[in-house]
Formats: structure tokens, sequence, C-alpha cells
């Protein structure tokens, strides 16, 4: 009987290997990670490789007519429309623009924002956390109200400022693209400030004791510890300005009501609109495909710039 009872029992190799503590510790994680990623994965998924996608199909159809007044149809065009894309001047025109815009008014945005984390970094100003605040309140202004407020101040029969707008011309075609950049300096200075400033912030506080026993001064600490440090905090907001840059839409759509030298191909972004309000879905589809690959292009080729500098 004990010899028949113990054949009965199952054999070790036959039996489900036990969950060890590491693995149900690896388990665990995972099951917290997909349920914390798992959200913004489907909205990801949802509000943007979804619309890629939907884009770029769009883009490959054209609308073709039966007779002068037959009815519409979408036949697959193929490239089409990028044809029309590569040959549009004035599109071409705006990005050049937008890269001259970007040219002056990215580092100079820029520099300001790391001017002023610099300064509320360094002790010398009282009430840094009133000044972080008042700094960073433009960028709370909807981008829409601040092209408003700033083209009252830009319009000569409604500024304030009349000495200076019946002097100098600000909603010229000579000058509406630098007062288009002012509005967006003024509004992303504070953000940008803020990040640069957060990476000061998470510098450690030995290296500048160290420095000071060096008989560094703050001019030094700042120009040979903290600029380096924060340098990955810089390019950071430099590839955001870059891609704010080429997007640019809510300021000079609002300065067409201010000037006449705003046009619907002003920015590359008012071209797509403008199509769109034709509406002319397809080719418009093509023209943010291009505009995409351009936006990622530049911004690729800085970050890697950036990096082959700090790693010579």
């Amino acid at each position: 009987m004990t010899q028949l009872a113990t054949t009965t029992e199952p054999l070790a190799q036959d039996r489900p290997p036990a969950r060890t503590p590491a693995r149900r510790g690896r388990i665990r994680y995972a099951r917290a990670a997909a349920v914390f990623v798992g959200p913004f994965a489907v909205l990801f998924l949802l509000f943007y490789l979804v619309p890629i996608v939907y884009a770029v199909v769009q883009s490959l159809y054209t609308v073709q007519r039966t007779g002068t007044y037959g009815p519409a149809q979408e036949v697959f065009g193929g490239l089409t429309q990028y044809r029309l894309v590569f040959s549009d001047g004035p599109f071409w025109r705006s990005v050049g623009r937008m890269l001259a815009f970007g040219a002056i008014q990215v580092p100079v945005m820029l520099g300001l924002a790391l001017a002023l984390a610099l300064l509320l970094d360094s002790g010398l100003v009282t009430g840094r956390r009133f000044f972080r605040l008042a700094f960073f309140v433009p960028y709370a202004v909807p981008g829409v109200v601040a092209a408003i407020m700033w083209g009252f101040l830009y319009s000569p029969n409604l500024s304030p400022l009349k000495p200076i707008t019946s002097t100098f011309d600000l909603l010229s075609a000579d000058t509406v693209l630098w007062s288009i950049a002012n509005v967006v300096t003024w509004v992303y200075v504070g953000y940008n400030m803020l990040i640069i400033y957060s990476a000061l912030m998470s510098i450690p506080t030995e290296m500048y004791e160290a420095a000071r026993l060096d008989g560094a001064g703050r001019l030094r600490i700042a120009w040979s510890i903290k600029i380096p440090m924060v340098r990955p905090a810089i390019v950071l907001t430099a590839v955001f300005s870059i891609i704010g840059t080429l997007q640019l839409l809510s300021e000079p759509q609002v300065f067409r009501s201010f000037s006449s030298a705003v046009s619907s191909t002003y920015t590359p972004n008012l071209t797509v609109l403008s199509l769109s309000s034709i509406p002319n879905f397809h080719l418009a589809a093509a023209f943010s495909v291009v505009l995409a690959l351009t936006t990622f292009v530049l911004s690729f080729a800085f970050l890697k710039t950036a990096q082959r500098r700090s790693n010579p």
C-alpha cells in the first residue's frame, strides 16, 4: 500500500515550475507598466499615428471629374500631389521665410531665456518665485490673444504708442515678419527659461563650492559650469523651437487682419490651411507630409550637429 501511494504521486518533472519571488516581481512590474503606459499608448496611436497614416494615404489620391460638370471621384494618383508640392514656388518661399525667421528669432529667444534663468539662479535677485512666475505668465496667454494684443500695439491707428508706430511701420512687408517674431519671443521666452532653470536647479552645489575655493567668480562659474551643464536643456529647447517655427500658424493668421503683407501662403501652415478651405484635402495632405518630413530632417540634423560638438 505504501509503494502504491508513492507511485501515484506526480513526478517532480511533471509539476509546473514554482514562481520564484524574482519572477513574481517581474510579472507585477510588467502589469504595472502596462497599466500606466497603456492609456498613453492608446492615445498616441489614435491621435498621432493614425492621423499621420491617414494623411499619407489621402496624399496619394486625387479628384477627377467625368466631363465638365460630372461628379467628382477620388482616384489613386500616386505621387501626383507631391509633384505639385515640389513645383509650388510660394510654398517653398514660405519655408525659406520661416528658416530666416528661425535663424534670428530662435537664438535671440534662447539667449534671453538662458540669461533670465542664470539671473534667477545667481542669487542676486530677491523674490525669485515672483519673477519666475512673472516670466512664465506670457506663455499662459493663448497665441491668438497675444497676436491680437500685439497687433493693436503695432497698428498706427489703434496703438497707444503712436509716436513709434507713426515713425516706423511695423506692419509693412519688410518688418511684419520681425513683428511676428517679437510676439513669438514674448510668449515663449518664459517657457524655455523654465526648462533651463530646472536644469540649473539639478546641478550639484558641490561643484559651485569647489569652483569658489579655486577663486572662480559668478561669471566664471556661469560660463564654465552652468552653461555646459545645461547644454542638453538648451539643445532640447532649440529642437522644440525649430519645430514650432516651421509650424507657425496662429500669429501670422491673426496678423492677416492687421497687415496686407501677410498672404495666405506666408507660412507653410497657412498654405495648408488655405488649401483645406478650398477644399483640396489631398493636396493639403501632401503639403503636410512634406512639411513634416522637412521639419524632421532639420530637427534631426540640428540634434546630430549639437551631439557632435558636445562629444568631439
